[in-house]
């Protein structure tokens, strides 16, 4: 093994939410440790905010930033985009293809195994981030997806997990691990780990995140009415995000009369977003390891959240007090007693601060994610295509891993 610049290429759908954020941090932390680094993202998705920051992430990157049209679904398209990924990728000769998420990491793995096939050493790494594993393994999109990742597994060098729990439902869904894999937590920056204070007119509560059922915005609204009818609290709240089911929502709020009480944003740096607001709500249906979570926390502004994927490895001691996802009268309960008392929510938030730095932390995701590279790049068996797998093989050891691995579909 050699600790020699490596050139390593990010392969992204999306260049939207955590998932960019997490590429992001990873491929600036591995710039700064001496290696060349690319990402490569759909051109169509996201708006000004997302066309901003992948700006200014660019010029820092030594092998740029180049974005093609990528689409969620499987398609025909999908064959064009993979020819003009290819041709991009293999001019870039990189020793290490890292795919993000369930699209990135089938292109990923295709063009690294057809480089491998030409002679070319590319180590093909995936992370899900949660992905195809929101799944229904019961329901039959679920068990398509699960027999491809079964199938592609064989194409595949090391794996990374961003929590126990993604781990866990990949084990359970899919199968265990027959190839190096390793859970690496998402990490913050060192000047995040300060307190944000709300602002004089600040709402009650905050949303932020994309706008999509799976986050669940739907269900804040809705929490934000039965705040009025079982409580009798009237709060006010902003949304903060962007997503083409915005519409749906601003009609949401509109039917429950909450149009004088409910701003939407738009998209906004998290950080900025909290001043807005004395308490963040999560009320994802499934996640892997969210960052807004871990900004919230390391801010100190009070959260409330839901018990999905790797939140309760964030909140440690105090996960009890997670909310059972898609239940919104157990959602209105934890918004009301906030409401009710917030300078008990704010103790609350400056005690879970305490351990979060040295768990989750910038430079320990990019030393772990980056050790695995280099441990993944020794003499391998060639290529070949699937046939029986082998039972015998021994899963390679691993974190722990919660027993409880069942994920939320989409």
């Amino acid at each position: 093994m050699t600790a020699a610049p490596l050139r390593i290429v990010h392969l992204v759908r999306a260049p939207i939410g955590g998932i960019f954020r997490h590429i992001a941090d990873l491929a600036l932390a591995q710039t700064r440790a001496g290696h060349q680094v690319g990402v490569i993202c759909d051109s169509s998705t996201g708006g000004p905010f997302e066309d901003e920051a992948i700006a200014r992430l660019a010029p820092q990157l030594a092998l740029g930033v180049k974005r093609f049209p990528m689409r969620r679904q499987v398609t025909p398209a999908d064959l064009k985009a993979l020819a003009a990924l290819y041709r991009h990728i293999s001019g870039l000769k990189p020793d290490v293809l890292h795919g993000h998420g369930a699209k990135g990491g089938v292109f990923a793995r295709t063009i690294g195994t057809i480089m491998r096939l030409r002679g070319h050493k590319v180590t093909r790494v995936y992370c899900p981030h949660g992905g195809s594993l929101h799944y229904d393994a019961g329901r039959i999109e679920g068990r398509v997806y699960f027999a491809l990742e079964r199938l592609q597994e064989r194409f595949t060098d090391a794996l990374v997990f961003v929590s126990d729990y993604e781990y866990a439902a990949y084990e359970s869904k899919v199968r265990a691990p027959k190839i190096p894999a390793r859970v690496v937590y998402n990490g913050l920056a060192p000047e995040e780990f300060s307190s944000v204070a709300p602002d004089a007119d600040a709402a009650d509560f905050l949303f932020i995140g994309m706008l999509r059922d799976l986050k669940g915005p739907d269900l804040f609204i809705r929490a934000l009415h039965e705040l009025e009818t079982a409580y009798g609290l009237k709060a006010s709240a902003n949304i903060a995000g962007e997503g083409e089911d915005r519409p749906r929502y601003e009609a949401m709020v509109s039917e429950f009369g909450l149009g004088d009480r409910v701003r939407f944003l738009g998209p906004r740096p998290a950080r900025e977003a909290f001043r807005t607001s004395h308490c963040v709500v999560v009320p994802s249906r499934a996640e892997a390891m969210p960052y807004i979570v871990l900004e919230t926390v390391a801010a100190q502004v009070p959260l409330i959240a839901t018990r999905v994927g790797g939140i309760p490895e964030i909140f440690g001691r105090f996960a009890d007090q997670l909310v059972t996802p898609g239940v919104v009268s157990e959602l209105a309960a934890s918004m009301a007693r906030v409401k009710s008392d917030p300078q008990a929510a704010r103790r609350q938030a400056e005690s879970q601060r305490a351990c979060l730095s040295e768990t989750f932390n910038v430079d320990l995701m990019n030393d772990r994610i980056t050790s695995l590279y280099l441990e993944t790049r020794g003499p391998r068996k060639p290529d070949r295509l699937p046939r029986a797998y082998d039972q015998g093989a021994l899963a390679p050891a691993r974190l722990t891993v919660k027993a409880d691995a069942k994920a939320e579909g989409e």
